[in-house]
């Protein structure tokens, strides 16, 4: 195998035809959302197919009921580790279009506060993400002739409109997708000087309610008072749901989740996160949650419940005295360690009936559910990806978690039995989903050069 060395000269010496590969698939409006852009998400999909193949893989478009699948393996006789690498070929619709200071499908170079900057729809998210690692094979390939590893890579065509072709397919082709471990490109550094690999996710439970408590909307001149209002009734519902120390009432949410380690905390601790700025930046005057415990500690490692939106009655302009029928929210958990989506649910369901008012009923809709993915301190794979990452960047690497939920890495361990290395190069100034969306060079570039070393570095993974 050749020395990582001749690798990372190679990435160097071709940047600028990385770049324009780069170029050509920023350019393409890949808009899963909208059905205008089916031929175009085609077309990217086609595009990733072409320049997997050139550089050896054997791909393919892999058909759905939606958007296409990537399919791609290269598998060297003699590599003793497999990967799965996951990322997504679609973009958010660019609107407004008016904010943006060029058209977001023509993917330019611009001075920035930190030098070279990529500003197009999909430089971050998740575009210039995903070709970092397809550009460090394509370098490993070139040079020395093979991977140090067998790689299989899957991109898809629909995260930024739910993923609804995902699971089907993932269900289908279980056997065809299995590896030792599978890599993410779709999170962010500390910052634009630090790397980090995200450790731990945060799992979802979505839920929308509807209290009813009369055949129709009543008249509130006539009805008001003797009727029981569904607003009041749901508000009261919502009201018990945390206590004065913001913690979750619902019986037996916290019994699975456990302290942070000390080795965790205190590294947290370390990173001089600014509290008060990350909240005034959202024009955040008091902070909230649980007493006691850091924003981090909050965001990253603990669980909530929130409620995303109520509704009910007349909401339109003007004014109309009614008592409505029914109101209804929609609240959503976030879930970390080992807390189960199922019996969250059911004890949630369990709790708002056994409140509930005589002459009021209660509906439940569910909105989705995965659990938390939590990556082991002591993963011989975590270790070797963070010496891939501390020889690039002269730092050690942040183990971060995320607020977010990515449900396919549920299913990799879930389904599949496999940890998920998610390890990103995006910075949180890159405005994706926005206009003018963009991407560091030096991410681009180092992001690059740290795959990689990740690779070679995996390749020794007993």
């Amino acid at each position: 195998m050749a020395d990582v060395n001749d690798v990372l000269a190679r990435i160097d010496a071709q940047l600028d035809k990385s770049l324009e590969r780069l170029f050509a698939f920023l350019s393409i409006p890949s808009i899963s959302t909208d059905s205008a852009y089916k031929a175009d998400c085609h077309r990217a999909a086609e595009w990733a197919v072409n320049e997997l193949s050139a550089i050896g893989f054997e791909a393919r478009v892999a058909d759905t009921k939606g958007h296409p699948m990537v399919v791609a393996h290269r598998k060297p006789a003699n590599a003793q580790r497999h990967v799965l690498f996951y990322g997504h070929y679609d973009v958010q619709p660019p609107d407004p279009l008016d904010l943006w200071q060029t058209p977001p499908f023509e993917p330019r170079v611009e001075d920035g506060p930190r030098g070279k900057r990529i500003v197009a729809r999909g430089s971050s998210d998740d575009k210039g993400q995903l070709l970092t690692f397809i550009e460090a094979a394509r370098a490993w390939i070139e040079v020395a002739g093979e991977l140090p590893v067998a790689v299989t890579v899957l991109l898809e065509g629909e995260e930024e409109s739910g993923s609804p072709s995902l699971k089907p397919f993932f269900d289908a082709n279980k056997a065809e997708l299995k590896a030792d471990l599978a890599l993410v490109c779709d999170t962010n550094q500390w910052n634009a000087d630090t790397p980090a690999i995200t450790t731990r996710l945060r799992g979802l439970v979505g839920e929308q309610i509807t209290v009813t408590t009369a055949s129709r909307d009543l008249h509130s001149g006539m009805y008001g008072g003797p009727a029981l209002n569904p607003i009041r009734v749901l508000s009261s519902l919502i009201a018990s749901l945390h206590d004065a120390d913001g913690r979750v009432t619902v019986p037996g949410f916290y019994d699975s989740v456990s302290e942070l380690p000390e080795a965790t905390a205190a590294q947290w601790r370390g990173l001089g996160f600014d509290e008060k700025g990350f909240l005034g930046e959202a024009g955040l005057k008091t902070e909230a949650g649980e007493r006691g415990r850091s924003v981090l500690e909050k965001i990253w490692a603990r669980p909530t419940l929130e409620v995303n939106g109520i509704w009910g009655g007349y909401t339109g302009e003007g004014f109309k005295t009614v008592i409505p029928a029914n109101a209804s929210a929609k609240i959503s958990f976030r879930l970390v360690g080992k807390q189960d989506p199922v019996a969250l649910r059911a004890a949630f369901r369990d709790y708002l009936r056994q409140k509930l008012p005589e002459g009021a009923s209660i509906e439940f809709h569910e909105h989705g559910s995965g659990p938390a993915i939590e990556l082991s301190a002591e993963s011989p794979a975590l270790a070797l990806a963070a010496s891939g990452l501390r020889e690039e960047w002269g730092k050690e690497p942040i183990l971060m978690g995320s607020g977010g939920s990515i449900p396919i890495v549920g299913a990799f361990r879930s389904e599949l039995g496999m940890d998920t290395l998610m390890i990103g190069f995006a910075l949180d100034d890159d405005r994706i989903h926005s206009p003018n969306e963009k991407y560091e060079l030096s991410s681009f570039h180092k992001g690059t050069r740290s795959w990689a070393r990740i690779l070679g570095h995996l390749a020794q993974w007993a």
